[in-house]
């Protein structure tokens, strides 16, 4: 048992070391169906579709966060909804299987494609929130910094955690393991 504490208990400990992550990976992959479902396609679909409960609120948050790309998005702002609707939204049940289950070294590749793409998004809508001009909105958007802010603060988990994904995917020895080739 000596010989085998100090080492068992390193391996154990980098074993252990991306639980926490995958744990928050599978929370964060399992609240996006919802919101993704019942809000973020309310942009797509035509009015009427979902229920009012729905739609009030997303008018309730556009209006308490002045996020008028929800209400009235511009067109490469759907583009990106599209994106969410047909590329990440099956993705999301993988995902949460994978990190729920814990050490599915499988799903690095599409856990790398998932928040390479939403990241690059995510730059682009947190460019547009905070350069844009809302005055000529027909919706309310933020005038201030502090309200360009807190709609920021909205939106900036949804570059955070996929940035969280990529560095855990491309640099964490769990992850990143590249196996050796047998030489003949």
């Amino acid at each position: 048992a000596g010989g085998r504490g100090a080492g068992g208990g390193a391996g154990a400990a980098m074993a252990a070391g991306p639980r926490w992550r995958e744990r928050l990976f599978a929370l964060y992959f399992l609240s996006h169906i919802p919101v993704t479902l019942l809000i973020d396609l309310q942009a797509l679909l035509p009015a009427g579709l979902h229920p009012r409960g729905l739609t009030e609120l997303l008018q309730w948050y556009a209006a308490t966060f002045r996020d008028p790309m929800m209400l009235q998005p511009p067109e490469w702002f759907k583009a990106f909804i599209y994106c969410e609707a047909f590329l990440q939204m099956p993705f999301f049940p993988i995902a949460v299987y994978a990190f729920s289950k814990g050490g599915c070294k499988w799903i690095r590749t599409p856990a790398i494609i998932y928040s390479t793409h939403v990241a690059t998004t995510l730059f682009a809508i947190l460019a547009h929130i905070l350069f844009h001009d809302f005055s000529k909105s027909e919706h309310l958007g933020p005038q201030t910094q502090r309200e360009r802010l807190i709609l920021l603060s909205i939106y900036a988990p949804y570059l955070l955690i996929p940035l969280l994904i990529l560095f855990t995917m491309l640099y964490n020895p769990h992850y990143n393991h590249v196996e050796k080739r047998k030489r003949k």
